[in-house]
């Protein structure tokens, strides 16, 4: 029959409390509407997917000392989580400048924050890296507090197509914004034995740099494709064949896990971002002002810290961390993402 009714379709069966394919997991990408789902992904110290936990939240609080009235910024907005505790501190005085370079996840974030009653009066969202830091300030004049957040947010480490994790299969991209640059798949087409190694070396300190350098350029002289997250670890784990067995599954996903990440910091030119950050950072500050920076790497820590140091001593900060902060082991355990994170912080004279 022409009008016949079409047939029903039941939804897909959720496959446990926390299933492993990114598209399978309906519960957790819907908090609002599946609050106890996501609440026992948590608990096991777990992060619901297409979320993100924010990390150091309280010391970064303690640090910014935000109260009604001032402006400030977060550099970096990602989910979002840091910046709704810093405007409940604001208590609708003031007002919040907000930051990120991610097309696809800000929109996301600007509508959440905006249905929890943030919207322009308040908040306003500029999708614009972080180190253009100056092109804000003549809007938002000198800044009471800043908050630069510089770890990738899990919601794009967790979702395939972004390509951030050699756990799922997807395209190897690693761009925050995949509108810009090149990704890292046609990163490696051009690139030398020599300047893989170093970028391996600088960026993650791998200590099998040479070896997975050479593989990765030898693979690609004899004309074989990486384009996808699982062709570059299957490249990785066949190179490291060599460590002991007792040794070898650990040692292979620490090697893959620094390669994406040395590949991300390269494509995204972190390290020349940060760098640029740091230097606009004090003309930006109001007097008083204060910032807090938390890095994932030791690279970036080490930029953070020197500079913090160098302005210390020309008088331009009159206070800074004398050493990290670390995340307490309460919060390591229930989010074993916290585990690497550093934060430092400085007051501007």
């Amino acid at each position: 029959m022409d009008n016949q009714e079409q047939k029903h379709q039941r939804r897909p069966r959720y496959k446990g409390t926390h299933p492993k394919a990114f598209k399978d997991k309906y519960k957790e990408l819907n908090p609002e509407q599946y609050s106890d789902t996501v609440a026992k992904v948590i608990q096991k110290g777990n992060t619901p997917a297409g979320m993100h936990r924010s990390i150091c939240v309280k010391e970064i609080l303690e640090i910014l000392q935000i109260t009604p009235g001032q402006t400030g910024l977060d550099a970096t907005l990602g989910y979002g989580g840091h910046t709704l505790e810093m405007l409940k501190c604001l208590k609708s005085k003031g007002h919040l400048f907000a930051t990120d370079v991610d097309p696809i996840e800000l929109p996301r974030t600007r509508e959440r924050l905006e249905n929890l009653g943030y919207g322009p009066e308040i908040l306003t969202i500029r999708q614009t890296n972080f180190s253009n830091i100056d092109q804000i300030i003549p809007e938002s004049g000198p800044l009471d507090f800043i908050l630069a957040d510089l770890g990738v947010s899990s919601m794009q480490i967790d979702n395939p197509e972004r390509g951030f994790s050699f756990k799922t299969e997807g395209p190897l991209d690693l761009r925050l914004n995949p509108s810009k640059g090149i990704s890292a798949s046609d990163r490696l087409k051009t690139i030398s034995q020599n300047e893989l190694c170093g970028m391996l070396l600088e960026n993650s300190d791998e200590p099998y740099a040479e070896e997975i350098a050479r593989a990765v350029t030898l693979a690609i002289k004899k004309g074989e494709e990486i384009t996808t997250t699982s062709q570059l670890q299957k490249i990785i784990k066949d190179t490291l064949q060599f460590i002991p067995e007792r040794d070898r599954n650990n040692d292979i996903k620490k090697s893959c896990q620094r390669c994406f990440q040395a590949l991300r910091i390269d494509v995204n030119n972190e390290f020349e971002v940060l760098y640029d950050f740091l230097e606009k950072l004090p003309a930006a500050l109001a007097e008083g002002g204060r910032v807090a920076i938390l890095t994932f790497h030791s690279g970036e820590d080490r930029l953070v810290k020197k500079s913090f140091q160098q302005y210390y001593r020309k008088g331009i900060y009159k206070e800074i961390a004398p050493e990290a902060i670390r995340p307490s082991a309460q919060e390591c355990n229930s989010n074993g993402r916290a585990k690497c994170a550093k934060l430092r912080w400085a007051v501007k004279s």
